[in-house]
Parts: C-alpha cells; sequence; structure tokens
C-alpha cells in the first residue's frame, strides 16, 4: 500500500509565494495601466495643456515617458507589498476561509481585498484624472480614503467571522455563507452612507465621458492586480501530486 506524502507550506513558503503572486500582480496592473488607463490620462493632460496654452511653458522635469515607466515600477511594488500582506492574512486565517483547496482560499481572500480596498473606495471616492481636483484639499481627502479602506477591511473580516460563529453553532453551510454576505452587504452600505462625500467640483472643460472613462480603467487596473494576485497566489499553494512513500523509498534507494 502507498501512503502519500502531503506536507502543507511553512510561513516563510507563503510569503515566497505571496511575493511571486505581487510580482505577476504588478506586471497585469502595469499592462492595463499603460493599454487602457494612458490614454485616458493623455486625454485628461490635453485638457490640461489647453488650459495653459496661453500661459509660458515650464521645462519638464521628468518627461511623461519616465512617469509612465516609473508607474509601473511603483504598481509592481504596491502589488508585492499587498500581496505579502495577502499570505499573512492567509496563513493565519487559513482554517477559518471557505473553501475545499488553497487554490479556492487565497482566490476568495484576493476578491475580499479587491472588495474593501479597490471597490468599495472607489463606489465612494471614485478616482479622477489629472485634469480634476483641488489640490487644497488632498490632505483631507486622504484621511477619508484611508480611514473608509480601514472601516472596510473590517468589515470583510467581520463577515469571516460570522459565517465562522454561525457553522460553529451548528448552521449548515449555506446558512453561514448567507450570514457572512449579509454582514459584509449591510456593513459596506453603512459605510457609503456614513462617510463623508467626496469634495470637489469637476471643471467644466472636463467631459463627463473622460471622467467615466478614467474611473473605469483604474478600477480595471486595480482588478488586474488583484484578480492575478489571487489566482498566481492561488496556483502556488496547490499541491503537487503527492509522492508516495514507495516513491521516496525508490528515489533513495537509486
Amino acid at each position: 500500500m502507498t501512503t502519500p506524502i502531503v506536507s502543507s507550506p511553512t510561513l516563510g513558503g507563503i510569503l515566497r509565494r505571496g511575493a511571486l503572486a505581487g510580482v505577476a500582480g504588478g506586471v497585469a496592473a502595469s499592462l492595463v495601466a499603460f493599454f487602457v488607463v494612458e490614454p485616458v490620462i493623455e486625454r485628461a493632460l490635453a485638457v490640461e495643456e489647453a488650459r495653459t496654452a496661453a500661459e509660458p511653458a515650464e521645462p519638464e522635469l521628468v518627461g511623461r515617458t519616465m512617469q509612465v515607466i516609473g508607474g509601473m515600477v511603483a504598481a509592481i511594488a504596491v502589488a508585492v507589498c499587498l500581496a505579502l500582506v495577502l499570505a499573512v492574512v492567509f496563513a493565519k486565517v487559513r482554517h477559518r476561509l471557505p473553501g475545499r483547496t488553497d487554490f479556492g482560499r487565497a482566490t476568495l481572500l484576493a476578491f475580499l481585498g479587491f472588495v474593501a480596498f479597490a471597490l468599495v473606495p472607489a463606489l465612494k471616492y471614485p478616482a479622477n484624472p489629472p485634469a480634476v481636483g483641488d489640490p487644497d484639499t488632498v490632505d483631507a481627502r486622504t484621511a477619508q480614503y484611508l480611514s473608509l479602506i480601514a472601516a472596510a477591511a473590517a468589515i470583510a473580516w467581520l463577515a469571516v467571522l460570522v459565517r465562522q460563529v454561525l457553522l460553529a453553532r451548528g448552521q449548515s453551510g449555506p446558512v453561514a455563507v448567507t450570514g457572512g454576505v449579509l454582514t459584509g452587504l449591510v456593513g459596506y452600505a453603512l459605510i457609503l452612507v456614513i462617510w463623508p462625500a467626496a469634495t470637489g467640483e469637476i471643471p467644466a472643460d472636463v467631459s463627463p465621458q473622460l471622467i467615466w472613462d478614467f474611473r473605469v480603467a483604474s478600477l480595471a487596473e486595480l482588478a488586474a492586480m488583484w484578480a492575478a494576485i489571487g489566482a498566481t497566489l492561488g496556483l502556488l499553494l496547490t499541491p503537487r501530486p503527492a509522492r508516495t512513500v514507495r516513491d521516496v523509498e525508490a528515489t533513495a534507494s537509486a
């Protein structure tokens, strides 16, 4: 009889996989940024240039090409940091996440990360192109944005806990999942209602279509990043075909 040998990844192993998943997520985000977001930014920059056409031109300290490259490098760095955080959370709450495989658990956790860190903030404080935004309110807007992300992450964690508590009390799987989903939906609805509304007006020379295109493109970039992180981490955590005791003995005697 052959006995399969299956080893669970250590925290260090999960972190290494998380770093690789972060690189994949950063590359995915950079590709979407270059092919989808950048054309919209170019349209917004054209609006800014039209505003200052009559003013003396100032030399650019950093060219647009270098800005794009720097943005892609920054996207990879941010994705790696987020993926490492995701890996740590996965290692800590793996036993509490629904799913029969680590691939399912990792992708679910990445989806929760996308909802808390991207989707909910985008619904309350949608991104604006370069031609929109008051520099004098940037500090207040940043504080509101970060506090909303913290609250959204707490709601996601609460939803997982509610499912776990319902299961511990003998509720069926569908009931527990429904309880967790309802907790998340109610919590996110309260966040969207309670947090202060976005400040600032849209300039008259910026078309609504430009605003919409930029917001959709920005959200697509974040979705690509989180999807790549979750899928890559899940694939890297998927165990290879299990070796058996007979295989190990054969290898040792070779």
